[in-house]
């Protein structure tokens, strides 16, 4: 991985905490009931797009972007800089300390070839490469050896926009209570997918996610040793909006509940 990369990445993030306590009302936005956008997102956007433009691997690279580019087509590019600059905004606003930068680099087919999260409060940067492992800080990290459903201790995001599969969101997860040692919803899915990876978490699950939440995550949870799929193991979970990741018993225990209440 770019050294210079992460660095540049991190110092997004630097500007995103140095604006945390500096968030009036009047710098925040609502995209829709319960999506709200800052100028914060939309400034460490803008400083994503101008230094990853400098790390692209080809004059073919185009930017599927949360704040400014969320419809392109793919195939306009062959390579893609998926971004979700601040990946937790209502935590964020409420100056609750979960939230995240999110970068991926995509081929055109959806394969992703290199993925960020960049925890920013907590100076975390998880990073991955196809094919050369996922690490935090430097280390290498697994994700979690557990195989006792007993133990698990599982990831997910509510519903806050999307309530088209809260019933059965709602019967899973009351499933879930019954069998797990706990549930614990973040409120950043890159974060979920980045604490997955690192072993933290045994699984994680949610539906209603777009390629830019899940793009990074998706690989550093493949590389340090895990699954990702989507509720029925399959590989749609970039565009499909449902995502399930974990070990490999986490996952499948994952999967074996999206087939009964998905």
């Amino acid at each position: 991985m770019n050294a210079n990369l992460l660095e540049r990445v991190r110092e997004v993030g630097r500007y995103v905490l140095s604006e945390s306590e500096n968030l009036a009302r009047s710098d925040i936005d609502q995209k829709g009931k319960h999506d709200l956008v800052t100028r914060v997102d939309k400034e460490s956007e803008r400083r994503l797009i101008e230094l990853l433009s400098k790390f692209s691997p080809s004059v073919d690279t185009g930017f599927l972007t949360e704040e400014f580019n969320p419809d392109a087509e793919l195939s306009k590019h062959e390579w893609w800089w998926v971004v979700d600059p601040l990946d937790g905004t209502t935590n964020y606003v409420h100056r609750i300390p979960v939230f995240a930068i999110s970068v991926a680099l995509m081929h055109t087919s959806g394969e992703v070839k290199l993925g960020i999260v960049y925890d920013i409060y907590h100076d975390f940067m998880f990073y991955a490469e196809q094919g050369k492992g996922a690490y935090m800080n430097g280390k290498r990290i697994y994700v979690s050896q557990e195989n006792n459903v007993d133990n698990f201790l599982i990831a997910t995001g509510f519903p806050f926009s999307d309530l088209s599969r809260a019933e059965e969101y709602l019967n899973m997860f009351k499933h879930l209570m019954k069998d797990v040692q706990g549930l614990r919803r973040m409120g950043s899915a890159a974060i979920d997918l980045a604490y997955t990876a690192t072993g933290k978490f045994d699984g994680f699950f949610e539906y209603g996610l777009k390629p830019w939440d899940v793009a990074a995550g998706s690989l550093l949870v493949r590389e340090a040793g895990g699954h990702v799929g989507d509720f029925k193991g399959g590989d749609n979970y970039l565009f499909g909006r449902e995502i399930i990741a974990g070990n490999s018993a986490g996952f499948e225990y994952l999967k074996k509940l999206c087939s009964i209440y998905f």
